[in-house]
């Protein structure tokens, strides 16, 4: 892995679109605050525009992403949102400048897409918090725009979680990959799917049926995605949705079923995903898991 270099003051930070379309006041107080940490941001052209559900078209945003990438001058991109799109203009973008230069990029959701390219690319990428959710309701810098912050700037870090009944006793060291279970699975079979042989596997999801969080589950096991795990950390589930006839099985109770053979350590409850508290993981660098019933840990080595 080539590890982008940290952020020092003066840096600069660009804020890019690839999916959907997002509102000026979810990212200009965020923009507006990384000026005040000392950093330069520099907004996208088309960060602010619409077409049908998209910030702008496939080749606005496209655009956008291209010239972030290419920029010699900045240290960071972060993603203003998820949503949906990033899949129409993967195919699409040149990494070739970028890998030469690396530099941190940032986001979650639909951006799972773009880790995971640029980690089969060998450039480590952070799954952190984007511009609408890096405040608490009084306006303040929250856990997860602080953890972001922390991993950005390579000071490293340390997650003391809370025990759960699912957990499984063991402790590993090795890559972290991941991110969202849908957009993981929709990239089976391209040339974007992820390597989790030996490697700590983080998932997390919104917004599905349970019935259908089973079926990706599967679809994982069945192609062997779990079986050479050094480890599996899940995140938050949020808003999950059942039939009107009930599935039967809490997501934890799913994952569960499907990995209750394997000896690798398994950590639930990990607050990042789509819930109030995203907290920052570097993707693609080495991080040491240790987990049991009464508690885990998850360090940044």
């Amino acid at each position: 892995m080539i590890t982008p270099l940290p952020l020092h003051a003066g840096a600069t930070i660009r804020i890019v679109s690839p999916a959907g379309k997002i509102k000026e006041e979810h990212v200009l107080p965020a923009a507006k605050w990384l000026q005040e940490q000392g950093y330069v941001v520099k907004l996208g052209k088309n960060v602010f525009a619409q077409h049908y559900q998209f910030a702008g078209t496939d080749e606005q945003r496209l655009h956008d992403v291209q010239e972030a990438l290419d920029d010699p001058h900045c240290a960071a991109i972060i993603c203003s949102r998820g949503g949906y799109g990033t899949v129409r203009i993967i195919n699409r973008i040149d990494f070739t400048q970028f890998v030469a230069k690396p530099k941190w990029l940032v986001g979650f959701s639909d951006i799972t897409i773009l880790h995971a390219c640029l980690n089969n690319l060998g450039v480590p990428t952070l799954h952190g918090v984007m511009p609408r959710y890096f405040f608490t309701k009084d306006n303040e810098p929250g856990d997860s725009l602080i953890s972001m912050m922390k991993l950005i700037r390579s000071e490293g870090i340390e997650y003391q979680l809370e025990g759960s009944n699912f957990n499984k006793t063991g402790r590993a060291k090795a890559p972290l990959v991941g991110g969202n279970l849908s957009i993981i699975t929709s990239l089976q079979g391209t040339k974007y799917d992820i390597d989790t042989d030996g490697k700590i596997l983080f998932l997390e999801d919104i917004d599905e049926f349970l019935y259908h969080t089973d079926r990706m589950v599967h679809q994982l096991k069945l192609s062997g995605k779990l079986e050479n795990l050094s480890g599996l950390v899940l995140g938050d589930f949020t808003d999950m949705k059942d039939n009107e006839s009930p599935f039967g099985q809490t997501v934890h109770e799913i994952i569960n079923e499907a990995v209750k053979d394997k000896d690798y350590p398994v950590c639930y409850g990990f607050p990042g995903g789509h819930d109030k508290k995203n907290l920052a993981l570097a993707f693609g660098c080495e991080w040491e898991l240790e987990a049991a019933e009464s508690g885990a840990k998850l360090r940044l080595v």
